[in-house]
């Protein structure tokens, strides 16, 4: 029930949010140029016009998109206020709630790929991405390992970031073989970090929005 300090979402609001959600969903399943914008408003139950009063095009729907999930790992990998050891950590827990959204690792998994064409509408989207990732990480990195010549901060942020894509691909083909935290802890372990304990039960706070 609506209150003053969370009022009740228009019935606009309520119409994006699930043109944003079918989008999601249709993304992760296919990729982004194989859906069109008829099929995402068939998808959110709306017409072709209404999805268009929403969003001018496919593109503004695929930024949404990926602004969304975005808004919520921020603060917990790129905010100053964290510590070295805090922004690690953090990474641990986002990967270990990443088992509980399925469709959301797919549709980082789909879409990543697709963006290394240059022609890509996110293709700028994942250089700032993967850019700002390893700068923050080189960072920590450099923190944690002073008493490590190998491998540099730089060379392990780009395995660290390496290690986890790559066992999302693993991980979506076969989640039953691949424990993605655990492989994570243990690359972490092999430097020296140690990793926080797993929590018991992983969840997403904003749900498998698809996804």
């Amino acid at each position: 029930m609506a209150d003053a300090d969370h009022p009740r979402p228009s019935k606009g609001e309520r119409t994006r949010r699930r043109i944003i959600d079918s989008a999601s969903e249709l993304f992760s399943r296919s990729g982004y140029r194989a859906v069109s914008l008829r099929d995402i408003a068939a998808h959110a139950g709306i017409t072709h016009a209404g999805a268009l009063h929403h969003f001018p095009n496919k593109e503004a729907m695929l930024i949404q998109v990926l602004s969304r999930r975005d808004e919520i790992d921020a603060p917990l990998v790129l905010s100053e206020a964290l510590s070295h050891r805090e922004l690690i950590d953090n990474i641990v827990r986002i990967v270990e709630r990443n088992t509980g959204t399925p469709g959301m690792v797919s549709l980082y998994v789909n879409l990543s790929a697709e963006a290394t064409d240059p022609t890509h509408p996110a293709h700028e989207y994942f250089v700032r991405r993967y850019r700002v990732l390893r700068a923050h990480l080189a960072a920590a990195f450099a923190g944690l390992l002073r008493d490590r010549p190998h491998p540099t901060p730089e060379t392990a942020a780009q395995q660290f970031l390496a290690l986890q894509d790559g066992l999302q691909v693993q991980w979506l083909l076969d989640p039953d073989s691949v424990d993605m935290r655990a492989v994570v802890a243990s690359f972490l372990e092999g430097l020296g970090i140690t990793v926080p304990d797993p929590t018991p039960t992983s969840t997403d706070p904003t749900g498998d929005r698809p996804t």
